[in-house]
């Protein structure tokens, strides 16, 4: 049997995305001219989906299915991201000088949201097939047996953060990617070689581009109250978002500043428009269903007895954890804004998917685990 209750708390999640993509969204529709349903007919779509994609996934066997799904998503938008710097306007869209998202038509899609998965799929095969069975392994020879990973993790990291300028994505992929190293066994120097690489690529992502430099500053700037707002105007306006909601908040449609104060709060800035609207109570429940999400997929994890099941699961965990904690971090001013969605409830089709496409992979391999 699958695991109900990680498929029924996910659900949860995906239907309080899809009414709050209703109720957060008049400032764009009326901007945009869109009609009132607009962006709520998008995400209904999107989150249905995403429930039949799960159910479809979780009837198949792992055994046959994992491998040619991770390699067919791995390279499939491998050879997507390696293009789209060369597509033309009409297809992608160079918004702020990033190409993130490719227009198909009526739909538009975020082809970094599914190479994750299949990354991460591909990761997970791959990693067990070339580095479990080799034991204790001096340094130099441990280089040599994880350098091409580092090497797909580099040009990911340049597709990703350079060409796309989607910084969030780099830090949740590369965090993931080092702690299955360690869970595969590499040694500790290796270990804090390889996080002294990332923190030294991470600095230098960030100083090489100004609009980085400018969240940095605008972050330091808001940790000071005596500075000026429009310095801070997002993160103050997300946490004066958070602080007028209170406890039990404002009502449902009755936020304030999702009406052109803060802007993409259907978005990146979801959880302070939930807050103002739903309350303090309501991001508590959120947190504890999203970390209970996390808790069934760990237990998946903890229950498998196949090692590339057991290093997906613990993936899936990770990325989705580092991506809920790097949003809730940056909308509460703990850290810089990073600009990346929240799983399950962020309006975005591609993200919904993605998400929901994870979740059907782990219930696949969920079917695998010996119940007593």
């Amino acid at each position: 049997m699958i695991d109900k209750p990680l498929f029924g708390a996910t659900v949860i999640l995906l239907i309080l995305g899809l009414i709050m993509s209703y109720s957060l969204s008049p400032y764009a529709v009326v901007k945009y001219h869109y009609t009132d349903m607009h962006f709520f007919i998008r995400q209904g779509v999107a989150v249905l989906i995403g429930i039949i994609l799960m159910i479809w996934l979780s009837k198949l066997d792992p055994d046959k299915w994992f491998k040619p799904l991770g390699i067919g998503l791995f390279l499939t938008f491998l050879i997507i991201l390696l293009i789209m710097p060369l597509m033309p306007e009409s297809i992608v869209h160079n918004i702020g000088g990033a190409k993130r998202w490719m227009n198909l038509g009526p739909i538009s899609i975020t082809p970094v949201e599914f190479y994750k998965i299949g990354f991460l799929m591909f990761i997970s095969w791959s990693l067990v097939r070339t580095r479990l069975p080799r034991g204790e392994m001096v340094l130099s020879e441990e280089i040599k047996i994880f350098i091409p990973y580092i090497m797909v993790l580099f040009i990911s990291a340049l597709l990703i953060a350079v060409f796309q300028k989607d910084l969030g994505q780099t830090v949740v992929i590369s965090l993931t990617l080092i702690i299955l190293f360690i869970l595969v066994g590499s040694s500790f120097r290796f270990f804090s070689m390889l996080l002294g690489v990332a923190l030294s690529g991470f600095i230098l992502l960030i100083i090489t581009q100004p609009h980085r430099i400018k969240r940095v500053k605008e972050w330091f700037l808001s940790l000071d109250n005596s500075s000026n707002r429009l310095e801070t105007y997002q993160i103050s306006n997300s946490l004066d978002a958070i602080h007028h909601g209170g406890f039990w908040g404002q009502g449902l449609g009755d936020g304030q500043y999702k009406l052109g104060f803060l802007s993409e709060v259907n978005t990146d800035f979801i959880l302070a428009g939930i807050a103002e609207e739903l309350g303090f109570i309501t991001i508590i429940i959120v947190t504890l269903i999203m970390f209970y999400i996390i808790y069934r997929i760990f237990k998946i994890a903890a229950k498998v007895d196949n090692p590339i099941y057991y290093l997906f699961c613990v993936g899936a965990a990770l990325l989705i954890a580092f991506s809920f904690i790097i949003n809730s971090f940056g909308i509460s001013g703990i850290t810089p804004i990073k600009g990346i969605a929240v799983p399950f409830l962020s309006y975005g089709g591609s993200q919904v998917i993605a998400s929901s496409l994870t979740i059907g992979i782990v219930l696949m391999i969920s079917k695998k685990v010996v119940r007593s």
